[in-house]
């Protein structure tokens, strides 16, 4: 059994659908990163970073395996799964759920920032990190050009990629002009393991929609940016 430490994003997601995708058996435990849940010690004694996600592998003598791509690297290689076994291939997903890690999600979390949650609007940081979100989503776009996945079959990688590009509208970065990274979005959604993956801990999809909902996140959401360390 895993024990599941997460909150409702993006990295969070991560998490959850590699799990369903695997088939693996796991407990939620929700953590809110509002109120800094995440920065108890009983927390930090499984992650250090006093992030979100985390795991602990009940199986394996409580092993905690924290950061959400040294995670899915462990689920996948735990079960066999969702990552090729031979170094090419192995190496190519690796270098696109890093290419995530190291640019997808930090731009598109600080588009996120600036254009939702800072109560200043600081528009050449809004159109900084929103430009080079846009940049990312057109490679992963020129990359599915010619593959329905990013590297060969359904893995890791694509999970990565898609938990962040999904949300690209909360980060007030269009798409339309990016038809490959459509069809793949769209592909990924239909998927039944993604679907219950994404509602975990809870189904936040309303606020893609927009109104009172989405705004009292966002202002709920300022506290974390503005205040005290909390994400």
């Amino acid at each position: 059994m895993i024990d599941l430490y997460t909150a409702p994003t993006p990295n969070g997601w991560k998490a959850s659908v590699t799990l369903e995708e695997l088939s693996l058996p796991y407990e939620v435990h929700p953590i809110n990163i509002m109120t800094g849940e995440q920065k108890t010690p009983d927390y930090l004694a499984i992650n250090p970073n006093g992030r979100i996600p985390a795991i602990v592998d009940r199986d394996e003598g409580d092993f905690a395996v924290f950061e959400s791509g040294a995670l899915m690297i462990y689920l996948a290689e735990k079960t066999g799964r969702l990552m090729p076994t031979d170094a090419k291939g192995r190496s190519t997903v690796i270098q696109w759920l890093m290419f995530q890690m190291a640019g997808v999600g930090p731009m598109m979390g600080q588009a996120n920032v600036f254009y939702r949650y800072m109560p200043e609007k600081i528009q050449v940081a809004i159109d900084r990190y929103q430009q080079e979100s846009k940049r990312l989503l057109t490679v992963l776009d020129t990359r599915l050009a010619d593959r329905e996945f990013l590297a060969g079959d359904y893995s890791i990688a694509d999970i990565a990629n898609f938990c962040w590009a999904r949300i690209h509208a909360w980060s007030g970065v269009p798409v339309d002009d990016l038809p490959h990274l459509q069809r793949w979005l769209a592909a990924i959604e239909e998927r039944p393991a993604v679907d219950r993956g994404v509602k975990v801990p809870v189904d936040i999809s309303a606020l893609f929609r927009g109104g009172q909902e989405a705004e009292d996140f966002a202002t709920a959401a300022r506290s974390i940016v503005t205040g005290s360390d909390k994400t």
